[in-house]
């Protein structure tokens, strides 16, 4: 058995390492930067740009608004299509979506910076203090949405802007779903989060009873009959496992957990300490976001290990050179096979891997086996639904079934990851949110 070749630690900067790599990962755009990448926008009729995007924001609008000077309205735009714009704006995978679109990107191989645009509209609007939605007259209905995450929020938002009451349950202590609490700090900077959350509450009608978690706390049964419907926002919230020996040692654990631990730290570089050598399990951007922040945080040795090739990752080519940007060694076509005890004390010491091919199309193993020092293994091998709470609606691989966000129970609607199979984005919770929104006001006569 060899061990793997180790590439020279980056050296990051004493700030980064001070400040946890919490520092933003894309400084905002000043306004001069915004009036002059604005500028170069066609405004085209039938812009890529917007069917690109799941929410179909007004991108040509926006960023006229914003060559005009009227940040603000720009912003006021972008969240008549997307509540959650200004986190979109910062996560949202837009050199795949819009910015792959655009026209500039096609013709020069530069496009407009749609997501920094976005930022600065939304930003500005958020700093204005502006509350740019009034609801509508009270309709006497009631919704329970469950899940206080971004296709839940999604869903309140419309649903309150309609008239009708909303009763948001969420199962931890602070709403935001992901946004809160599986996304890198890098990249939520600020409070950002729980900012977005109070915007959307501010509008009112909406009520968050958080510690509520479905078939612990409450029963769908009892929402159906209390409510005239249901909204299932209610993600993915169980971390899979490899399912290899060794996985029960000390120094495993799921890496959504570790960056929730980060998320929530009132002082994350005085409460957590991180091992030299960290490995981290998975191809995908939750697997980035922990080994960039494993990284940042001041581990010596970070490598990301995917038991396929660079063309397969579900991780963007863009989070993929920010990894190794930050020193992490990625290490492709390696598969783990098991859990190292090496000093026989029940804690991690190694991750052993085999080498793996594609032979017509199928993963296999070499035979070629290695060693990679782990003081810390992360896995971020996928997630999946927990049914709990879920009884009598069906589910298809493992997710709920739905047609036009209607579960097979006709007063309970659902939407966000718990109805997909795939890449999980803010953006299309978002979507999936305010679609639904639609569906239940045209079940209630609305």
């Amino acid at each position: 058995m060899t061990a793997a070749p180790r590439l020279p630690a980056a050296d990051l900067s004493s700030a980064c390492r001070s400040s946890g790599g919490f520092d933003d990962l894309h400084p905002p755009l000043s306004s001069f930067e915004a009036m002059a990448d604005s500028a170069r926008c066609f405004y085209c009729y039938d812009a890529p740009c917007v069917t690109a995007c799941p929410t179909s924001i007004d991108i040509p609008g926006f960023i006229r608004r914003i060559g005009q000077g009227n940040a603000v309205g720009a912003g006021k735009t972008i969240l008549s299509a997307n509540v959650m714009g200004g986190t979109c704006a910062r996560v949202c995978p837009t050199e795949e979506l819009c910015e792959a679109a655009c026209v500039r990107e096609k013709a020069e191989g530069e496009p407009v910076a749609i997501g920094q645009l976005q930022r600065f509209a939304t930003d500005a609007l958020f700093s204005a203090g502006v509350q740019p939605f009034t609801r509508a007259a009270s309709t006497g209905k009631r919704v329970a949405v469950v899940g206080g995450g971004p296709a839940g929020l999604s869903c309140a938002h419309a649903l309150s802007r309609a008239g009708v009451e909303v009763t948001v349950f969420e199962a931890r202590a602070k709403a935001g779903g992901l946004n809160e609490h599986g996304l890198a700090a890098y990249k939520m900077t600020d409070d950002f989060a729980q900012r977005e959350v109070d915007f959307i509450l501010s509008l009112g009608g909406i009520s968050i009873e958080t510690g509520k978690a479905l078939g612990r706390d409450i029963a769908l049964a009892d929402l159906t009959s209390g409510y005239d419907a249901v909204f299932l926002g209610i993600g993915l919230g169980a971390a899979n496992p490899v399912g290899l020996l060794g996985e029960g040692l000390d120094g495993v654990e799921a890496a959504i957990d570790f960056i929730e631990r980060l998320r929530q730290a009132k002082d994350p570089i005085g409460e957590i300490s991180l091992p030299d050598n960290v490995v981290v399990l998975g191809g995908g951007n939750t697997a980035v976001d922990a080994a960039i922040q494993a990284r940042r945080l001041g581990a010596a040795h970070v490598t990301l290990a995917y038991r396929r090739g660079e063309d397969q990752m579900g991780a963007t080519a863009f989070e993929l050179d920010l990894a190794r940007a930050n020193g992490v060694q990625v290490v492709f076509w390696a598969s783990p096979t098991r859990f190292v005890d090496t000093a026989g004390n029940g804690v991690v010491g190694a991750v052993a891997f085999e080498h793996t091919v594609l032979v017509d199309g199928k993963l296999e193993g070499t035979g070629g086996t290695f060693e990679v020092a782990a003081d810390l293994v992360l896995k971020a091998v996928g997630q999946s639904m927990k049914p709990l709470g879920l009884e009598g609606l069906t589910l298809a691989k493992g997710r709920l079934a739905v047609t036009d966000y209607r579960t097979s129970d006709p007063k309970v609607f659902a939407g966000g990851d718990c109805i997909h199979n795939g890449t999980d984005l803010t953006v299309r919770a978002v979507a999936d949110g305010a679609k639904a929104a639609e569906a239940i006001l045209a079940s209630l006569a609305l």
